[in-house]
């Protein structure tokens, strides 16, 4: 079975997050934050490592986990699919393939 086929058997029958699969998001704990494009960013720390976030984008129900990566400044975090990149109280978010930018001069409302 694929990773696809394995996310989608897990996230169908409801038994919860996978490494690597995204489920129905918490509704806990997330700092809401609207970027120049409107695009609305959900984020949270996963621990106070600070090493990891939950993120939902556009007020969606899909949680991305992204790791801690190397910057030059701030701090990124990155799955693979999706980077959001913080400096102080606001960041930008794109898709990391491609550098679709998704929303710039992210912050608080």
């Amino acid at each position: 079975m694929n990773v696809k086929a394995l996310c989608a058997a897990v996230v169908f029958t409801g038994l919860g997050f996978v490494a690597g699969c995204a489920t129905e998001a918490p509704t806990d704990n997330w700092t809401r934050w609207v970027c120049d494009s409107q695009a609305e960013v959900l984020w949270r720390f996963v621990d106070s490592s600070q090493d990891a976030v939950d993120v939902r984008v556009g007020g969606g129900d899909i949680v991305h986990r992204l790791e801690r990566q190397p910057s030059g400044s701030g701090a990124m975090y990155s799955d693979g699919m999706l980077t959001f990149h913080t400096k102080g109280n606001e960041g930008l978010i794109y898709r990391t393939a491609t550098d679709d930018l998704i929303g710039r001069g992210c912050k608080a409302p």
